[in-house]
C-alpha cells in the first residue's frame, strides 16, 4: 500500500512540474526593461501559419501581463525571438521477446530488444535579446506535442501552457 501510495505522488508531482526551461544572463537587472518587440525576421513566403499566429499571441498576452509595453523594433528594450526546433531522437518501444528451455541449473535461452523508431519532435525556443547590446538576457525552452489531427482550439490551448509556463519564471528571481 505504501508502495502504490508513493508512485502515485510521484506521479502527481511529475504531472505538475515545470515543461520549460529558462536560461538567462545573471549579471543583467531585468527591472529595467519595460518593453519589447518582436525581432524583424526574414520570411521566405509572405505567409504566417496558424501555429506562428497562435505563439506570437500568447507571448503578446504573456509580456502584456509582466505590464511590458509593445513598442516599434527600433524603440524596445527588449526584441523577441521565437523559433521551433526540431530534434531526432530514438524510442523504444514495445516489449523484448524470448524464449528459453533447461533443467536444473543449465539453460538456454533467446531474445530481441524491442523495436526502435525514429521519432522528430519539436522544441518551442523564446528568447529576449538587449536591442541595445543584441546579447540575449533570456531564454527558454519548452516542450509538448501537437498533432496534425488536434482541433484548432487543443493546439492554440497547448501552445498557450508552454507559453505560460516559460513565462512564469520570467524575470528571473521573482518566482
Amino acid at each position: 500500500m505504501r508502495l502504490l501510495s508513493l508512485i502515485l505522488a510521484v506521479g502527481l508531482l511529475a504531472g505538475c512540474a515545470a515543461r520549460s526551461v529558462t536560461d538567462y544572463d545573471s549579471a543583467v537587472v531585468f527591472g529595467k526593461y519595460g518593453s519589447w518587440a518582436f525581432a524583424p525576421v526574414e520570411q521566405n513566403s509572405g505567409f504566417t501559419s496558424l501555429d506562428d499566429r497562435r505563439v506570437r499571441e500568447a507571448i503578446e498576452r504573456e509580456l502584456d501581463r509582466k505590464a511590458m509595453r509593445k513598442l516599434g523594433a527600433d524603440e524596445a528594450d527588449l526584441l523577441v525571438e521565437w523559433r521551433i526546433v526540431e530534434e531526432e531522437r530514438l524510442e523504444q518501444s514495445g516489449v523484448g521477446l524470448g524464449f528459453g528451455f533447461g533443467s536444473g541449473n543449465f539453460g538456454w535461452g533467446v531474445s530481441a530488444p524491442p523495436p526502435v523508431r525514429e521519432i522528430t519532435e519539436g522544441k518551442l525556443v523564446v528568447r529576449l535579446a538587449d536591442r541595445e547590446t543584441g546579447d540575449v538576457v533570456w531564454q527558454a525552452t519548452g516542450r509538448r506535442y501537437l498533432r496534425e489531427n488536434q482541433s484548432p482550439e487543443t493546439r492554440r490551448k497547448i501552445i498557450d501552457e508552454v507559453v505560460s509556463d516559460m513565462f512564469s519564471q520570467y524575470p528571473p528571481g521573482v518566482n
